[in-house]
């Protein structure tokens, strides 16, 4: 038995598909928290990284890159009834995968929606068909015939994933705060009618990370706090954005689909190139990169309120994202190189001497204008509580492991996304992880000391316009 308070006995095998910085950071956790042996675990890798830990631990790695072509010899001997897959890697179909845990008996959980290799940016696939929005949608239409498949926890590290657990803490915190009755919601149609009653027009996943390595960046280098393909692959998506209802200026550039859930739209420009306003309570106001994320999808559709088929009430969804300002340098270079990659990539880990990753999401609209509730995690931290761990990767590996710990909780549920999940489940096991979390208010506005310099087309009326909020470059 585990000295840790959360700890699950697990009788199957887990596999871990990637072991980059969330496939190193999550294995210290999995050992601690879920009653497994090393020796029923295996690591299933493109390259040599992180051998050294896994053979300290005294699991198995094998060094094999999944492909459209071979993923089923290969995984066949390694997956079987009762185990579960963990897939943090990249170039490899999530959906693929997902049909092959059904097939096998096994329950499955990613980080986000992956395509097989190339399909972020191949341009010969239409802009809408490389958005995660239609990756999301191809993922939950296995749910036809599968309700009591084995469960497989779609998007569910820090964000997407951790952050649809803080959307309904704060609301529950801001109702308390304002007077509102919130009651006890349980379903999505009374977490979305919380909202509307609370007045949200916005809801921002607001993110700052100021970890600073001890190497500067070199030029021809992508330097990044966590995995530097991942980021590549998001930035050089379409922008995307959870579309509100309360909006009255659509982007010139914003596409919509016609196909789907039509909770959000798309920009026809890269996430890369594309700022946003936002706000978190170290940071201040900043501007931040609106890459695409499932959750901006997501909570968007989840808080959705309808009245027969028409659309009464959303909230607009973003990310803004401000990663490290190594991670700024590189990300400048890359799309100054027409988004050819840099030679070079780097992830910080050791070399980090100082900061903080805070993240968290931004509600606004309401009676008390904005309130942000997330995480503020120190590197010092994160090395204190778990090995192998920044404080940007240490917020997606509990996430990682609160969602395995709530599947074999819960082992025949098929497809399930985070803000379907039991939150406070999911907020108990990853809190002790998180450092400080906090919950504060703000009168900033997107409006804030605007125009001091230049004149803009804003619109006075409404602060939250998306119109407002976006920065082009």
């Amino acid at each position: 038995m585990s000295e840790y308070k959360v700890y699950v006995d697990f009788p199957g095998r887990i596999l871990i598909v990637g072991f980059g910085s969330i496939g190193q950071g999550v294995l210290p956790l999995i050992l601690r928290h879920i009653g497994i042996t090393p020796d029923r675990i295996t690591i299933l890798t493109a390259d040599d990284a992180g051998r050294e830990e896994a053979q300290k631990f005294g699991v198995r790695l094998i060094k094999e890159t999944l492909t459209r072509e071979n993923y089923r010899r290969v995984l066949t001997p390694l997956l079987g009834r009762g185990d579960f897959l963990l897939n943090v890697s990249v170039d490899v179909s999530s959906v693929a995968l997902i049909k092959f845990c059904w097939e096998r008996g096994a329950m499955y959980l990613d980080t986000c929606i992956e395509p097989w290799a190339g399909g972020y940016t191949d341009p010969t696939v239409p802009a809408a068909r490389r958005t995660n929005y239609a990756l999301r949608e191809e993922a939950l239409a296995l749910r036809a015939g599968n309700a009591r498949a084995p469960t497989a926890v779609i998007t569910h590290g820090a964000n997407p994933g951790l952050v649809s657990h803080f959307v309904k803490q704060a609301l529950l915190n801001i109702a308390a705060d304002v007077g509102v009755d919130a009651g006890n919601p349980r379903t999505r149609a009374d977490w979305g009618d919380l909202a509307r009653r609370l007045g949200i027009k916005t809801i921002h996943i607001a993110e700052r990370d100021t970890q600073v390595s001890s190497v500067p960046k070199e030029p021809n280098e992508f330097v990044n706090t966590w995995s530097i393909d991942g980021f590549v692959g998001e930035g050089s998506q379409p922008s995307e954005i959870g579309w509100g209802t309360h909006e009255r200026n659509f982007p010139r550039d914003g596409k919509r689909h016609d196909f789907g859930c039509m909770a959000a739209i798309y920009l026809m420009q890269p996430g890369a190139a594309t700022r946003v306003r936002t706000w978190t309570p170290l940071a201040g106001h900043f501007h931040g990169f609106c890459i695409t994320h499932n959750e901006s999808i997501s909570i968007a559709d989840y808080f959705t309120v309808r009245d027969g088929a028409q659309v009464v009430y959303r909230p607009t969804v973003h990310y803004a994202y401000h990663p490290c300002d190594a991670a700024v340098l590189s990300l400048h270079e890359f799309v100054g190189r027409n988004y050819i990659l840099q030679d070079r990539k780097r992830l910080l880990m050791d070399d980090i001497v100082k900061g903080v990753d805070e993240l968290g999401v931004l509600l606004a609209g309401h009676k008390k204008n904005a309130y942000w509730y997330g995480s503020q995690l120190s590197i010092e931290e994160a090395r204190r509580l778990v090995p192998y761990n920044n404080a940007t990767s240490l917020q997606v590996t509990v996430a990682c492991l609160s969602g395995m710990i709530w599947a074999i909780e819960n082992p025949n549920c098929g497809i399930v996304e985070p803000d379907e999940m039991d939150f406070r489940r999911n907020l108990e096991i990853c809190t002790p992880y998180l450092g400080n979390v906090v919950g504060a208010y703000t009168d900033w506005t997107p409006l804030h000391d605007r125009e001091r310099l230049f004149p803009e087309d804003i619109d006075k009326s409404d602060p939250w316009q998306f119109k407002n909020v976006r920065v082009i470059w």
